[in-house]
């Protein structure tokens, strides 16, 4: 039984890629608004030639990445992301090299891109990474071009207050990819304990259905010896007819009994019983509800089946055959006195709600996914075997208070893992 589809994914050096190119796109802005905003309201005059060409070639390469991220659909090397933010490193460092080198307080923006390749890279390339922004620190504080500022006291002030600037962009960049990084990291634990949950419970039907072979192989001499003896019962013609009547039913119900263990071998590994042959949904429903009817004539049946007119064909399932003949099961279990079953198609879903006026249904077993009940009264092994069925064709099953006391069990099915 496969697992259930997890909707969360894990993260992917793609994702990262994506997430580099939009900051990237932000240092484009910051490096603009450097280059249009400082001449104009600080009067301090930037060699624009060389730092257009930086603003171009930096462009230039972000577009050619974002029409490769667009393309990717397996994983990339972390060669290539740590070729990314080199080029992030070398583009900020040039920049620095034209605006004062390290005495431009920009140079704290140097930091963000050592955060995120800690964040994404293995370690040797965040390393790597973090080598080469000390370079070119080091290097830049003796190899740069120093910007004519006239007024010196000026110069402290806004230095200052550009060093103040960029340590807030600094934080908030470092934190708003941190937090998206911890974000995807918690959905991909979540993903995995789900997958892991899944599997354990998979490993339980396993194990039911190793027993379930086991006990059909051991229990067809003890039924077959009861068939002779009700048989024998049903024939003796002292008894009274109330008796004998009580003794066909017996061997009725050891007759299917026989039967439904005789069909353990041909369903199993058998994922749809009929083998290829498909039914109207009503057809299948009626023939479920007529089944469980046979095996338990004392509980009454009320039962409201609409599935349209023609009504859908499938290839039924042989699991799910089971897993709605348990629901109602459960029901008859806990309302004697009768049990209804509704049947509808729902927007390309086949509905079935199974009511009944009883206790209610323990907290505990209505998620299906706990450990097998032990005291006897039911509800244990047959929702986990309901509950795997369904999930295994995209389904799923929930139950709710039923108005005036009692249990609404709903279980939907996609037509499309239903279809022929």
């Amino acid at each position: 039984m496969p697992f259930p589809q997890i909707t969360s994914r894990p993260p992917s050096s793609v994702d990262a890629l994506r997430r580099l190119i939009g900051l990237r796109w932000l240092s484009l802005a910051g490096m603009s608004t450097v280059l249009i905003s400082v001449p104009w309201l600080l009067d301090i005059p930037l060699p624009a030639p060389p730092l257009f060409k930086i603003l171009l070639a930096l462009t230039a390469f972000n577009v050619v990445s974002l029409l490769r991220a667009r393309q990717l659909a397996d994983e990339i090397r972390g060669i290539e992301l740590f070729i990314q933010l080199c080029v992030d490193l070398t583009a900020w460092s040039t920049f620095l090299y034209f605006t004062g080198g390290a005495t431009n307080p920009l140079i704290s923006l140097l930091l963000p891109l050592v955060a995120i390749g800690a964040a994404i890279l293995s370690g040797p390339y965040a390393w790597a990474l973090a080598a080469l922004a000390v370079a070119a620190y080091s290097i830049l504080w003796d190899f740069n071009e120093q910007l004519d500022i006239y007024d010196s006291g000026l110069a402290v002030h806004w230095h200052l207050a550009g060093m103040w600037l960029t340590f807030a962009l600094s934080a908030g960049v470092i934190v708003w990819y941190v937090v998206r990084m911890s974000a995807v990291i918690r959905s991909r634990d979540q993903a995995l304990a789900e997958a892991r949950e899944a599997r354990l419970r998979n490993a339980r039907i396993v194990a039911l259905g190793n027993l379930a072979a086991g006990a059909a192989h051991e229990l067809g001499t003890p039924l077959g010896t009861m068939a002779i003896v009700a048989g024998e019962l049903a024939r003796n013609p002292q008894l009274d007819d109330n008796t004998r009547a009580d003794a066909e039913l017996l061997r009725e119900q050891i007759a299917h009994c026989k039967a439904i263990l005789g069909g353990l071998t041909l369903r199993a590994g058998s994922l749809r019983a009929e083998g290829g042959q498909t039914l109207p949904a009503d057809a299948w429903l009626k023939g479920i509800t007529e089944r469980w009817r046979s095996l338990r004539p004392r509980v009454p049946l009320a039962t409201r089946i609409d599935c349209g007119h023609p009504a859908p064909n499938l290839v039924a399932d042989a699991t799910l055959e089971q897993a709605i003949h348990n629901l109602i099961n459960n029901a008859a279990d806990a309302c004697p006195q009768g049990v209804e079953c509704e049947a509808r198609i729902d927007a390309e879903q086949l509905v079935v709600a199974v009511l009944d006026r009883g206790p209610g249904m323990p907290a505990k077993l209505q998620t299906g996914h706990t450990a097998l009940d032990s005291t006897g009264e039911g509800l244990g092994i047959g929702l986990l075997l309901a509950f795997g069925a369904v999930e295994r064709c995209g389904g799923g099953i929930a139950f709710a208070p039923r108005p005036g006391g009692g249990t609404l069990a709903t279980l939907t099915l996609p037509l499309s893992a239903l279809s022929p």
